[in-house]
């Protein structure tokens, strides 16, 4: 079994909690390192496992990151916590790499224009940037997970619809330049349970190797797609505490899929998570405590669990 398969098991959900980073990039308040440690250690004691906990981005532009470091050494201390984090260029590669993280995210837009507008540089600069790092990650003493995400797959807010075609073809490329894991995003929300499937289904027949999905929930359609991502091969989930999240990148994106709702869908659909889902919630005080006035959403959080607990299964 090689390292990526210990920790994304074949067959087991995995929910990657990524309200530490995506959460975070639009917020107009954040918490303090403090409470960013409280985040971790409370979700941690509800059996979390999977933790985005930031990007290594200028700390004078992303103020919110700048602890970084510190939540990669706070992760790496909890048994059998994973810890994952963004870079954008070679700079934050570099940090990342010295920082020891577990798993190291790269961003590949589905569109040019997207490309372009996010990051200044092309598709197949990115998926360059993919093979450097990878690179890097061979030659590195701790040999981190590299996750090359593919952003706008599902539908661009400058370019208009997106060719599955397109986004299978990126993803082979990512799988060629060396990455573990592919992710494909909705990150403005564009897609239904029928393009995610379909889009999820071709991807993990081609791989063979663990795809991620990450969804956004800017059309109330977050928990239905996440099903369907789920009914058509994918085990590795991303959500964020409360629907925290949005990308400042995409024009009228807003939050992720609430990942409480998001463990109660995979319970409800005999996916064991090992997350006590009472104990997840509770841990939204300390968002309403650090940021009081961003808006936290959540259909399990107002209505609680069933009375009936065998109906989670049902």
């Amino acid at each position: 079994m090689t390292r990526v398969h210990e920790i994304y098991p074949d067959g087991r959900v995995s929910l990657r909690e990524v309200g530490l980073r995506d959460g975070l990039q639009l917020v107009k308040t954040f918490p303090s390192t403090v409470a960013k440690r409280r985040w971790i250690g409370d979700e941690y004691a509800a059996g979390v496992r999977h933790f985005e906990i930031g990007s290594f981005l200028p700390a004078s532009t992303f103020p919110q990151f700048a602890d970084v470091r510190e939540l990669v050494r706070t992760v790496a201390e909890l048994p059998g916590a994973h810890g994952i984090a963004l870079v954008l260029n070679e700079r934050g590669v570099n940090e990342a790499l010295a920082s020891g993280v577990a798993e190291i995210a790269s961003v590949v837009s589905a569109t040019e224009e997207h490309s372009q507008a996010n990051a200044k540089r092309s598709r197949e600069e990115a998926i360059a940037n993919i093979r450097r790092l990878c690179e890097w990650r061979d030659a590195s003493a701790h040999r981190p997970i590299v996750h090359a995400a593919i952003s706008m797959a599902l539908g661009c807010s400058i370019a208009g619809p997106v060719d599955p075609l397109e986004v299978i073809r990126i993803a082979e490329k990512c799988f060629a330049a060396g990455a573990d894991v592919v992710g494909i995003a909705d990150t403005v929300g564009y897609a239904g349970p029928k393009q995610v499937g379909a889009l999820t289904e071709a991807i993990v027949k081609m791989s063979g190797h663990p795809v991620c999905v990450h969804l956004h929930d800017t059309r109330g359609m977050g928990i239905a797609n996440a099903s369907a991502a789920l009914d058509a091969g994918a085990r590795i989930l991303d959500g964020s505490l409360g629907g925290l999240g949005g990308c400042p990148f995409a024009p009228g994106a807003t939050g992720n899929v609430v990942f409480e709702d998001l463990v109660f869908l995979c319970e409800s659909k005999g996916f064991a998570t090992g997350i006590d889902i009472e104990k997840l919630v509770a841990v939204r005080a300390i968002l309403r405590e650090a940021m009081p006035g961003e808006p936290l959403y959540g259909s399990l959080a107002r209505a609680g669990l069933p009375a009936c607990k065998t109906s989670v299964a049902a």
